[in-house]
C-alpha cells in the first residue's frame, strides 16, 4: 500500500466522520434520496413527470408522512407527560407515607432493643435514609436536567430539519449530476469498480437501517409483555417511547427503566421496582446477544467483524463509531472485492 492510497483512505475517514457529526443533517438527507431513488424514477416514468417534478414530489409525500408521523408521536409523548405530570403528587405523597410508616416501625424497633444497640441500628438506618434520600435527589435533578438540554437543543433540531428537508430535495433532483460528478474524479477503467462499491455501500446502508428496525421490534416486544405482566398503564404507549430513548443516542433502555424503577421502590411499590430492572437486564442482554449477528447479516459482514466494528467504532469515536465501524468495514471488504485496495504481504 502507497502513501497516496493510505492519504486517500485517512481523507476517506475523515469525510465520513465529518458526515456522521457535523455533516449529519447532510448525510441522513443523502441516506433519504437515495432511498426514495426508486420511487422517484417509478413516478417519473409513470406519470412522464421531468427529473424535478417527480423529485419534488416524492420527497413531498416524504416531507409530509414524517411531519404526520411526528405529530401523532409529539401528542401522544406530551398527553402521557402532561398525565404524568398530573399523578406526580401522589406518587410523592405515596413515597412519604412509605417512608413514614418506616419510621414508625423503626420506632419500635428501638423501643424493643437495648440502649446500645438501638443507637447503633438508628445510625445505620440513619445513613440508609441518607443515601437514598441523595440516590433520589440526584436522579430528579438528572431528569430534571435532561429535559432541559432537551429544551435547549430545540431550536438547533429545527434548523437541523430545515437544512435537511432543503438538502433531500435538492439532492434528489440532482442525484444523477452528483453520481457523475464523483465517478469523474476517478479513471475511466476505475469507474466500473467505484460503482459496485457504491452499490454495495447503498445496500449496507439500507441493511444497516433494516438492522436497526428489526432491534427496535424485539425492544418493542420486550418491553410491551413486560409492562403486561407489571400491569402498568398505557403499555403500548410507553413501550413505544422506550423504543424511542433506546434509539437516542447515549441514552438507552436504562435511562427510561432505571429511574422508574428507582422511583416505584421507593414509593413502596417493589413488584413494580424490581420487574422494570428485570426489564433492564432482560432487553440489555437480549440485545447485545442479537445485535452483532442482526447487523452483520444485514450490511453483509460477518457477526464477529461486525462486533468487532461496532466495539472499537465506539470506543475511539463514541456513539458516532456505532454507526462508523460497520461502514469502514463495508468500505473495505467492498474494495477488496472489486481489487481497489490489494494488500498483499510477502515474506522472504
Amino acid at each position: 500500500m502507497n502513501l497516496k492510497t493510505i492519504i486517500g483512505i485517512a481523507l476517506g475517514l475523515g469525510l465520513l466522520y465529518g458526515l456522521f457529526t457535523v455533516g449529519s443533517p447532510f448525510l441522513m438527507a443523502m441516506i433519504i434520496a437515495i432511498f426514495l431513488e426508486p420511487l422517484v424514477r417509478l413516478v417519473s416514468g409513470t406519470f412522464r413527470f421531468g427529473r424535478i417534478a417527480a423529485s419534488v414530489f416524492v420527497c413531498s409525500l416524504f416531507t409530509l408522512l414524517m411531519m404526520f408521523l411526528s405529530y401523532l408521536l409529539g401528542a401522544k409523548v406530551f398527553t402521557e407527560l402532561v398525565a404524568f405530570t398530573k399523578r406526580a403528587p401522589g406518587y410523592l405523597n405515596d413515597a412519604n407515607v412509605y417512608f413514614q410508616d418506616m419510621v414508625d416501625q423503626m420506632e419500635l424497633l428501638y423501643n424493643s432493643m437495648p440502649e446500645e444497640s438501638a443507637e447503633q441500628v438508628k445510625a445505620w438506618a440513619g445513613n440508609g435514609v441518607r443515601t437514598l434520600t441523595e440516590a433520589l435527589s440526584g436522579i430528579l435533578g438528572g431528569l430534571y436536567g435532561y429535559f432541559l438540554n432537551v429544551a435547549k437543543l430545540l431550536p438547533n433540531m429545527f434548523i437541523w430539519s430545515i437544512v435537511f428537508i432543503v438538502a433531500l430535495y435538492l439532492l434528489s433532483m440532482g442525484m444523477p449530476g452528483l453520481k457523475m460528478s464523483f465517478l469523474s474524479f476517478f479513471e475511466e477503467r476505475s469507474r466500473p469498480k467505484v460503482s459496485t462499491v457504491l452499490d454495495n455501500l447503498r445496500s449496507a446502508v439500507f441493511g444497516f437501517i433494516q438492522a436497526q428496525v428489526i432491534l427496535s421490534v424485539i425492544v418493542y416486544i420486550l418491553s410491551l409483555i413486560g409492562f403486561l405482566i407489571l400491569g402498568v398503564d398505557y403499555p403500548m404507549a410507553i413501550a413505544l417511547l422506550v423504543v424511542v430513548v433506546d434509539v437516542l443516542p447515549i441514552l438507552g433502555v436504562g435511562s427510561a427503566l432505571v429511574p422508574w424503577a428507582v422511583l416505584s421502590l421507593a414509593a413502596g411499590n417493589t413488584f413494580l421496582g424490581v420487574g422494570l430492572i428485570i426489564m433492564f437486564v432482560v432487553i440489555t442482554v437480549v440485545r447485545r446477544i442479537v445485535e452483532p449477528k442482526v447487523v452483520g447479516d444485514a450490511v453483509g459482514i460477518g457477526a464477529l467483524p461486525a462486533l468487532v466494528s461496532l466495539y472499537v467504532g465506539f470506543k475511539l469515536v463514541g456513539v458516532v463509531g456505532l454507526f462508523l465501524g460497520p461502514i469502514v468495514v463495508i468500505i473495505y471488504q467492498a474494495m477488496r472485492k472489486v481489487g481497489l485496495l490489494q494488500i498483499n504481504i510477502k515474506l522472504e
